[in-house]
């Protein structure tokens, strides 16, 4: 006999801290004595005092689920005010930002975790959130007005990635309605140090030679290595920057997540003896191209050629 699905209705919350990448390629083990130290101290607390459960974690993230919209929203307003606080007399360079997002929507349960559409909104409306915001659903939204002490602005219907029909979302106004920046626009602005901050992107190696994969690397480290001798660069470390290796993104993505303003990318070409470099420098905020160059020259000079 096949066990029939269960479903319930629920609130559910999806966390992530802003430029995670970022933070734990400057500060491996500060980052995570941090985010734990606000996990024990101020966001577990408040997740069981409001009734709600931790279904799932990952390096950076949260999924939660509550059985009330009006307690999730509430202690997730609560959560960005207690960060804010704690943040005070911290640098801006290891300041651990959450971004949040809220939907009460339907739920598939297996065990002790939940999947379905309702998960997913929950994801994607977190993906467009405010660092340190909060973004709810229009359902969460009918459920918790005038029922609790926070304001949201309606941002309109938003297309969200892998869901179906576009999703109304609200965002909390934490000074209240004046404000005019949508979540979606907010998003699209990583939190940048305060100095010039690059990421270079693992070279690709566009020749059938599988060797020159590692001369591809080794192009990439020196890059790193150089930029960082700059001190008034902010230059993300190799290992971060190597996850990126093999996919396809897309630089506005990485530098979002990474917490930078520009990305380096470019490429490495074989032929004969012959070998071709290639380089671009785009404007992570905005897409837009900087500067590009090509490198042609011996494989005999590479390392001059590197230089």
């Amino acid at each position: 006999m096949v066990e029939e699905t269960q479903r319930r209705l629920s609130a559910i919350v999806s966390a992530d801290v802003a430029g995670y990448s970022r933070l734990m390629g400057v500060d491996e083990a500060g980052t995570l004595r941090r985010l734990n130290a606000h996990r024990a101290e101020l966001i577990d607390p408040l997740i069981t005092r409001h009734g709600g459960r931790i279904v799932k974690t990952s390096g950076d993230g949260l999924l939660l689920e509550f059985s009330s919209v009006v307690a999730a929203v509430t202690a997730m307003v609560a959560v960005q005010d207690g960060m804010a606080a704690r943040n005070v007399d911290t640098a801006e360079d290891e300041a651990i930002r959450f971004r949040i997002g809220v939907h009460l929507g339907d739920v598939i349960v297996e065990g002790d975790d939940i999947f379905g559409d309702g998960v997913n909104i929950a994801a994607r409306l977190q993906e467009i959130a405010e660092v340190g915001g909060v973004t709810i659903s229009h359902t969460a939204q009918e459920n918790v007005s005038g029922r609790i002490d926070a304001v949201f602005v309606d941002t309109g219907e938003q297309s969200l990635k892998n869901i179906a029909n576009p999703v109304r979302a609200w965002r909390w106004a934490r000074e209240g309605v004046g404000e005019t920046t949508t979540a979606a626009q907010a998003s699209d602005e990583p939190t940048l140090p305060d100095r010039p901050s690059i990421a270079v992107l693992p070279f690709d190696n566009m020749s059938s030679d599988s060797e020159q994969e590692y001369f591809a690397d080794g192009m990439t480290e020196d890059i790193i290595t150089e930029l960082s001798r700059f001190e008034g660069l902010f230059v993300i470390a190799r290992n971060t920057c190597f996850i990126y290796k093999g996919q396809t993104v897309d630089v506005k993505d990485v530098a979002r997540e990474l917490g930078v303003h520009f990305v380096l990318e470019g490429s490495v070409r074989k032929a004969g003896q012959r070998v071709r470099i290639t380089a671009q420098l785009i404007d992570g905020i905005d897409g837009k191209h900087i500067w590009a160059e090509r490198y042609d020259g011996e494989l005999a000079d590479i390392f001059d050629l590197q230089e």
